[in-house]
C-alpha cells in the first residue's frame, strides 16, 4: 500500500506508473504541492488538495471498490523528522499511516517519489523503498533511436554499431534528462551526432557527474609506463587486466574487486590508480569520501548510496578512493559519529558483495588509522606496500621525469642522480628537477645540466630522514600483511 521510490527522474518514473496503471486498468492521480492531485490521464485537478494533509484526506476517502495509484512528489519535507516539531509534522505523519492501513483494504497503492530518503521512525514498519535504476544500454539505445527519428531532417546523424556503443557507453550514468541534454549539445554544436562527439559527451558527463559532489571524472592522461619502478605491481596488473573478459567468466575466475596501495606518501599510489584506467582503458572515477558527510540525518547514508549507484551505472569503470584514512579514520572508537559507521558499514557491505565491475583502487599513506574490517581478505583482491623507490627505480624516475619534461636523459648522469637522491620519494625527485629547470630558466634560459640538479639536491633533506620512524612502522606493518609493489633489491 505504501510505497517510496528514491529517484532523480519524476518524469521517467512517472511515465512507468503510466503504464502500470494503464496495464492494471488503474486509474493514476499525481499530488505536488504546487498543484494538489491531478489525474495524469485527463489533466483535471481536485479542487482543495494543495496541502498535504488534504492529499491525504482524499487517499482515505478512497472507496473498497477503488483502483487508483497516488503518487505524492516531492512529499519528504513533510516527513522530515528534523521537523518534527513543526505543527503539522505529527498529523501529517499519523495521517500517512492512516492511509497506509486504509489502502490495504482497496485495490489502491500510494507512492511517495522523491531523491531524498526520509523516512521517520513511525513509518518504518509500513513502507517498502524502491530505488530506481538510472538508465541502462537498452534505455539509451532507445533514447538515441528517439532523436534519430526527431531530428532526422535536422541534423545529420551518422551511428553505426561501433558509433553506437560508444556513445550509450559515454552516457551510462546520467540520468535520462542529463542524457538528452548532452545529446542536445552535441546536435547544437555542429547539427551532427556521430563518433566525433562522444569526446564531447565524455567531457560535459565529467561536468555533470562533479554536481554530485562525491564523485569526479578524470581524463585518462598517465599510463603505467609513466610510472618509475614498481615492477611486481605492473606485472600483477598486466595479469589482472583479462580478468574483465567474457572468456575470464567462462573460465570460471571471480570478477576482480579492487585494489588497496599502502606506503610512503609520494611514492606513485595515486598515479597508478590513474595508469590502471589508462592502461585497461576504463572510465576513472575519483571517489572523495569526506564529501559524503552531510549536516543532516540520513544525508550521508543517501550521498554513499547515491555514489555507489552512479559507479555501477558507469561501469565497468575504475572507482578511486584517494587517501582512504581519512574518510574511515577513527570507525569503531569513542569519538566516532554514528553517520560515519552507518557510512562505513554501506561501504564495506557494498565492496564484499558487489557484482557489478566497478574496480575499486583505494590509496591509505596511514594504515594504522584503516578499520581491521577494511583490511580482510576478500574486500580487496590485494594489497601492496609502495616503499621509497630503490636505486634502479629512482633512475626510472629520474628518465620518466626528464622525459615529460622534454628533456633526453641520455644528456644526463643519471647513475649520479640516482645515488645522489638515495631515500627520496618520487615527488621529492620531481621537486628536484622542477627546481633545476627553474634554476637554469632564470640564469638566462639555458638548458639544464647534471650538477644543477646536484647542487639542489645537496641542500635538500631526504623524505626518508623527514618521517624515518613513520617509514620504518610502516615497512614493519607491511612485511607481513602486505605485498610489496617493487623487486626488493636495488
Amino acid at each position: 500500500p505504501l510505497i517510496y521510490i528514491l529517484s532523480f527522474e519524476e518524469r521517467r518514473v512517472e511515465r512507468h506508473l503510466q503504464q502500470i496503471a494503464k496495464d492494471l486498468n488503474k486509474r493514476l492521480l499525481v499530488w505536488t504541492v504546487t498543484r494538489g492531485l491531478v489525474d495524469a490521464a485527463t489533466g483535471r485537478a481536485e479542487k482543495d488538495t494543495d496541502g498535504p494533509l488534504a492529499a491525504l484526506e482524499k487517499v482515505l476517502a478512497t472507496p473498497p471498490s477503488g483502483a487508483f495509484l497516488y503518487v505524492l512528489k516531492d512529499f519528504h519535507p513533510f516527513l522530515d523528522q528534523e521537523h518534527r516539531w513543526v505543527s503539522d509534522w505529527a498529523p501529517t505523519v499519523r495521517k500517512l499511516r492512516d492511509a497506509a492501513y486504509h489502502l490495504l483494504e482497496t485495490s489502491s497503492s500510494l507512492f511517495i517519489l522523491s531523491p531524498v530518503l526520509s523516512i521517520p521512525v513511525e513509518l518504518e514498519k509500513e513502507i517498502t523503498v524502491l530505488e530506481f535504476p538510472l538508465p541502462d544500454r537498452e534505455d539509451l539505445t532507445h533514447l538515441l533511436a528517439r532523436f534519430e527519428e526527431e531530428y532526422a531532417q535536422r541534423a545529420t546523424i551518422q551511428l553505426d554499431a561501433r558509433t553506437h556503443e560508444a556513445i550509450t557507453g559515454a552516457l551510462l550514468g546520467l540520468t535520462e534528462m542529463e542524457a538528452e541534454n548532452v545529446i542536445c549539445r552535441a546536435l547544437i554544436n555542429d547539427r551532427r551526432l556521430d563518433a566525433s562527439d562522444v569526446s564531447l559527451i565524455i567531457s560535459e558527463k565529467g561536468q555533470i557527474i562533479r554536481k554530485s559532489g562525491t564523485l569526479e571524472f578524470h581524463p585518462l592522461r598517465e599510463g603505467l609506463e609513466d610510472i618509475g619502478g614498481l615492477r611486481l605491481l605492473k606485472e600483477w596488473l598486466e595479469r589482472k587486466r583479462f580478468s574483465f573478459d567474457e572468456s575470464a567468466a567462462t573460465f570460471g575466475i571471480r570478477p576482480p574487486r579492487g585494489l588497496l596501495l599502502i606506503g610512503v606518501p609520494g611514492c606513485g599510489k595515486s598515479l597508478t590508480a590513474k595508469a590502471i584506467a589508462h592502461a585497461w582503458r576504463m572510465p576513472l572515477l575519483r571517489f572523495d569520501i569526506g564529501k559524503v558527510f552531510g549536516m543532516w540525518l540520513g544525508q550521508s547514508e543517501q550521498n554513499m548510496r547515491r555514489a555507489i549507484r552512479t559507479a555501477e551505472a558507469i561501469a565497468p569503470c575504475i572507482l578511486w578512493i584517494d587517501e582512504l584514512e581519512r574518510g574511515f579514520a577513527g570507525v569503531g572508537n569513542e569519538w566516532d559519529s554514528a553517520a560515519t559507521t552507518r557510512v562505513f558499514g554501506t561501504f564495506i557491505t557494498w565492496l564484499q558483495e558487489k557484482v557489478s565491475p566497478v574496480y575499486i583502487v583505494a590509496t591509505a599513506n596511514d594504515v594504522t588509522s584503516l578499520p581491521p574490517e577494511l583490511l580482510r581478505k576478500g574486500r580487496f583482491d590485494e594489497i601492496f606496500f609502495v616503499d621509497l623507490p630503490n636505486k634502479h627505480e629512482r633512475e626510472e624516475v629520474w628518465r620518466v621525469h626528464l622525459r615529460c619534461r622534454g628533456r633526453n636523459a641520455a644528456q644526463f648522469d643519471i647513475q649520479r642522480l640516482a645515488d645522489a637522491t638515495e631515500g627520496y620519494a618520487g615527488a621529492d625527485i620531481e621537486a628536484v628537477l622542477n627546481e633545476g629547470l627553474e634554476t637554469a630558466h632564470a640564469d638566462g634560459k639555458r638548458q639544464p645540466v647534471t650538477d644543477d640538479f646536484l647542487k639542489i639536491i645537496r641542500q635538500t633533506l631526504p623524505l626518508s630522514e623527514t618521517m624515518k620512524d613513520r617509514i620504518e612502522a610502516m615497512r614493519d606493518w607491511a612485511r607481513t600483511r602486505a605485498r610489496s609493489a617493487s623487486v626488493l633489491k636495488d
